[in-house]
């Protein structure tokens, strides 16, 4: 990347950061009311993946069912894609996405496992935690949730799951390996997302001056050269690492994010990335940006938009 390159995308990176602060203010913001919450218990079945170009990808912009979506992932228990948002969790149907659960604010949300997720926020209307939620935990797919630790204290902006336990930015970088035991980590940016390898080993943060990575869980850490400028990363599983710069460019690292490859583009403003392996070993890629939910089984290099 030229230097040129470079000076543009840290523009371009500090713009989506100054965005999604506002919106995280706002969202900070709402007031809950006296109002039960909606649930959404249909019956899971396979999804099926609309195709076109970017004129369809845009035209997928109602596909989403918030217009602040914090985090989509894989629910490794059925193969849906779940979004997190400013109004609760939504899993995707094949008529499109249903609320599941209460309508929790999930600022954070990462995957642990099979119907089990993480999750940090504010409660919504009729949501009786407390403000901010700290570390929630579900175990049925989120249907429920349960305060594990940090109330009143933590709203964690972003969360990573391991089998080591889980990491989170709340203000300060913290780990815990059981959800309610906290550690500060000492680390080098205040980062704007968060991705942890599956044993816990290897974190990486995106910043607006560069991504970093440990592959200690964080004791060390150091700016992964010649990467592009990351707004947004995930592991899809075992070295496997997607990224979405700031301009919708994606990236894949095959070796724990030591190096990066540029793969395919997205329309809109990211605003969450998710990634899993397919049973070939291929990283399946989500990208939510403002014209929807962009869908790729090719390892980010083409896209199509989850059916509406």
């Amino acid at each position: 990347m030229t230097a040129h390159s470079r000076r543009r995308s840290r523009s371009l990176l500090r713009t989506a950061a100054l965005s999604a602060a506002v919106l995280l203010a706002g969202c900070a913001g709402a007031e809950p009311a006296a109002v039960q919450h909606r649930g959404g218990d249909s019956e899971r079945s396979d999804s099926e993946r609309g195709e076109g170009g970017h004129a369809a990808a845009a035209a997928a912009a109602t596909a989403l069912p918030s217009a602040h979506v914090h985090g989509v992932a894989v629910d490794p228990a059925d193969g849906r894609v779940h979004l997190a948002t400013h109004d609760g969790l939504f899993r995707y149907e094949e008529t499109g996405p249903v609320q599941v659960g209460p309508a929790i604010d999930l600022m954070g949300f990462t995957v642990a496992g099979p119907d089990h997720f993480y999750a940090s926020g504010h409660p919504g209307p009729g949501v009786d935690l407390p403000d901010p939620v700290g570390l929630i935990e579900s175990t049925d797919g989120g249907r429920t949730w349960q305060v594990l630790s940090r109330q009143g204290h933590s709203d964690f902006h972003a969360l990573a799951a391991s089998d080591a336990g889980v990491v989170g930015f709340d203000g300060a970088l913290r780990s815990t390996p059981d959800g309610t035991t906290w550690h500060v980590l000492d680390a080098p940016v205040e980062p704007h997302d968060l991705a942890a390898s599956p044993d816990g080993a290897v974190l990486i943060g995106t910043s607006e001056t560069g991504p970093v990575r440990s592959t200690d869980a964080g004791r060390t850490w150091s700016a992964i050269e010649e990467a592009p400028l990351l707004q947004l990363v995930d592991f899809a599983g075992g070295t496997t690492v997607a990224g979405v710069s700031p301009d919708g460019t994606v990236a894949l690292s095959t070796d724990a994010g030591a190096t990066w490859s540029t793969r395919g583009r997205v329309p809109g403003a990211p605003q969450a990335v998710g990634a899993d392996l397919q049973p070939d070993g291929t990283a399946r890629v989500l990208v939510v940006t403002d014209a929807g939910v962009h869908d790729s089984r090719d390892g980010g290099v083409s896209f199509s938009p989850l059916p509406a």
